[in-house]
């Protein structure tokens, strides 16, 4: 059971608050895995702050290291080899990624409950916006509940997929926030192929909301349980294992 693991992973008393930063364009997938890399190498040799990183993609499938080639049902966007955990996803516009470059080592090095935090952070984030997220021990990630289509019926609205490297953790999660639902059915999603199990979103589900409101949402639910954070501008690719530039203080009390 994960819902044990799920009490926060906040930081060391060495560690700086954690670096925010928001992308207001679509970033390609191949500059993002480059731009993670960059940045979990300088987060271990201890020259850059940890970081999470909010974006949209343009719309891909990616493939994780358990993926099966006959889930790709038709490859309607450009499919990425990924060194994350996990099977076929996919991201484009209206979904918000968050990818977390965090170091287990000084925050805790266990992996399951990483998973476990990372859905908790999903599950506070959907409560905001009245939406009762769960978590489900045979499938990670975090789901909805849909009993007007019948018993066991239930949507996937958010994804999880990680790397380690050093102990420092890349990719996120996957938020669905107002995407085009039609676009996952060009794959099984995270390989399950169950009927009564789907992929809905945030506007699916009747909630009009804002990507920003949905930022908000997440930083709230983050820095109570992995700590305060700071805000760091949307990071230049080219030099995303430099400094950022000069940092100011989240504005609303952390949980």
């Amino acid at each position: 059971m994960r819902d044990g693991l799920a009490g926060g992973l906040k930081p060391a008393d060495t560690l700086a608050p954690v670096a925010w930063a928001v992308s207001a364009r679509p970033v390609g997938y191949p500059e993002a895995v480059a731009a993670m890399d960059a940045r979990a190498a300088a987060i271990a040799a201890g020259t850059a702050p940890e970081l999470v990183w909010l974006l949209e993609h343009p719309p891909l499938y990616t493939s994780g290291t358990s993926a099966q080639p006959a889930d790709l049902i038709e490859a309607r966007f450009p499919v990425f080899a990924s060194g994350r955990g996990g099977q076929f996803t996919y991201h484009g516009p209206g979904q918000r990624v968050a990818y977390a470059m965090l170091d287990l080592k000084r925050r805790a090095p266990d992996v399951r409950r990483y998973v476990a935090t990372l859905e908790e952070w999903i599950i506070r984030t959907l409560a905001a916006f009245g939406v009762a997220g769960e978590r489900r021990d045979d499938r990670v990630g975090v789901w909805v509940a849909r009993p007007a289509r019948g018993a066991g019926h239930e949507d996937k609205i958010a994804a999880i997929g990680i790397r380690l490297r050093h102990w420092v953790s890349l990719h996120g999660i996957a938020l669905n926030v107002a995407p085009d639902l039609t676009h996952f059915a060009g794959i099984v999603p995270c390989g399950v192929a169950d009927a009564r199990y789907g992929v809905t979103s945030l506007a699916d589900l009747g909630r009009d909301v804002t990507m920003a409101e949905v930022d908000l949402a997440l930083r709230h639910a983050f820095d109570a349980l992995f700590g305060p954070t700071i805000n760091a501008g949307a990071p230049e690719l080219a030099d995303m294992a430099g400094e950022m530039r000069e940092p100011a203080r989240c504005g609303h009390e952390s949980g």
